[in-house]
C-alpha cells in the first residue's frame, strides 16, 4: 500500500532537520530517510550521540496502534521480532501537528542481501529462526500481517533475523491492517485476508519463493499450481518443495509446525555444520595388530585352500586357544592357593 501525496508532503523534512517534542522536549536530528508506507514515513535520526528510527504521521490513531504493537511485542518474552520502543511525542510544525514515535534502529541488510552475501544455504537457517519468533507472536494474539523480505533485517554476528515496519501487525481474527500483494495469500486466491497464523505462514513461504526470484513474478491465473511451477524450477527450492506447499495450501496450523518439518529437511547439512564450519580433521585409521592380521587371514579360505582343510584348520586353532585360556585360569589358580598355604 502506498501513502497518500498529502501526507507524504506533510511528513517530508529534510536532513539537518530537528524535531523536537511537545511534551517530553527530546530533541532528534534528521539524518536521512529510511522508506515510507501507508501511514507514514522513517527517518533514521541522531539522539544523545545514538542512531534511532523516528517514524512520522499525521495519523494520530495509526501511531497509537503501532506504539500499542510495540509494547506487546517488548511483553513477548524471548522474542526479538520488533524494534524496542524509545519515545512517543508530537512535533507541531507550522500548521499541522504530527505525531512520531522513536524506536531502536535495527542496522543491518534486508533478507535478500544477506542471502546475496551468504548464499542459498542460509535460507533455512534464518527461515527457522523467523518462525520460531512467529510462534510466540502468534501465541500472544497477533499476526504480523505485512511479512516481506524488506520488513526483515539480519543483525549480527552471530546473525539474528529482526522484523521492523509493525504498521500491518493486526490482532487475530482482524482483517490485515496492511499486505504486499506478492506475499498476500487474498492475492492469489488462497484464502481470506483475515488475521490467523496460517496468513504469516503463507507469507514465510512466499518469501521462500521470493529467495529464488529475487525480482518477484506477476501472477497470470493465481492458484497454488502455478507458485508450486516455479519452486520446481528452482534447484534451491526443490529441497523445501514440500514445506512451501503446505505454507502455501494452508496446511500448517501453527508455525511451530512449519517450523518441525523445515528443521527435518534442512538439519543434515545446516551451513553451521558444513560450509561455514572447518570439517574436523579426518581421524587416522588405526592400524591391526599383527593378532588381528593373522585373524583376519584366516577368517576365508587362502587361495587353492579347500574349505574341508580351511574348516578343519579353525577347529585345530580353536582347540588350541581354548587349551591356552584353561591353562593360564589354572595357573592363576594354582599361585592363588600357593599365596594362601604361604
Amino acid at each position: 500500500m502506498m501513502m497518500n501525496p498529502s501526507l507524504k508532503n506533510l511528513c517530508k523534512v529534510i536532513p539537518g532537520t530537528i524535531i523536537e517534542g511537545k511534551w517530553h522536549h527530546n530533541r532528534y536530528t534528521i539524518i536521512k530517510e529510511l522508506g515510507f508506507g501507508a501511514n507514514g514515513i522513517v527517518y533514521l535520526a541522531r539522539h544523545d550521540n545514538k542512531q534511532v528510527a523516528l517514524k512520522m504521521s499525521d495519523n494520530g490513531m495509526s501511531v497509537t496502534s503501532e506504539v500499542n504493537v510495540l509494547k506487546a511485542f517488548a511483553k513477548v518474552q524471548g522474542s526479538a521480532l520488533g524494534p524496542s520502543l524509545l519515545d512517543v511525542d508530537d512535533w507541531e510544525r507550522p500548521g499541522k501537528k504530527v505525531s512520531y514515535y522513536v524506536m531502536e534502529f535495527i542496522k543491518g541488510p534486508d533478507f535478500l542481501a544477506f542471502l546475496e552475501q551468504k548464499g542459498p544455504d542460509w535460507t533455512g537457517v534464518m527461515i527457522l529462526q523467523l518462525l520460531a519468533d512467529l510462534q510466540l507472536l502468534h501465541d500472544n494474539g497477533w499476526v504480523f500481517g505485512d511479512l516481506k523480505p524488506e520488513n526483515l533485517i539480519v543483525t549480527g554476528p552471530p546473525a539474528r533475523i529482526r522484523c521492523i515496519d509493525v504498521g500491518g501487525t493486526t490482532m487475530q481474527g482482524r482483517s490485515i491492517k496492511e499486505f504486499t500483494e506478492f506475499f498476500d495469500r487474498g492475492y492469489w486466491g488462497l484464502g481470506s485476508r483475515k488475521a490467523d497464523p496460517g496468513y504469516d505462514l503463507f507469507a514465510v513461504g512466499m518469501i521462500m519463493v521470493n529467495t529464488a526470484f529475487p525480482k518477484r513474478f506477476t501472477k497470470k491465473s493465481g492458484g497454488i499450481s502455478e507458485i508450486m511451477e516455479k519452486v520446481k524450477q528452482s534447484p534451491e527450492l526443490r529441497r523445501y518443495e514440500k514445506v512451501i506447499y503446505n505454507a502455501l495450501s494452508g496446511k500448517y496450523r501453527s508455525a511451530k509446525e512449519m517450523r518441525t518439518d523445515l528443521l527435518q529437511v534442512h538439519q543434515p547439512d545446516s551451513p553451521s555444520r558444513n560450509r561455514h564450519q572447518q570439517k574436523p580433521a579426518a581421524q587416522k585409521q588405526p592400524q591391526p595388530s599383527p593378532a588381528r592380521s593373522t585373524v583376519k587371514r584366516a577368517s576365508s579360505p587362502a587361495p587353492g585352500q579347500t574349505r574341508k582343510r580351511y574348516n578343519k584348520n579353525r577347529k585345530k586353532s580353536s582347540a588350541l586357544e581354548t587349551a591356552t585360556i584353561i591353562l593360564i585360569i589354572s595357573l592363576l589358580y594354582f599361585l592363588y592357593i600357593y599365596s594362601q598355604i604361604t
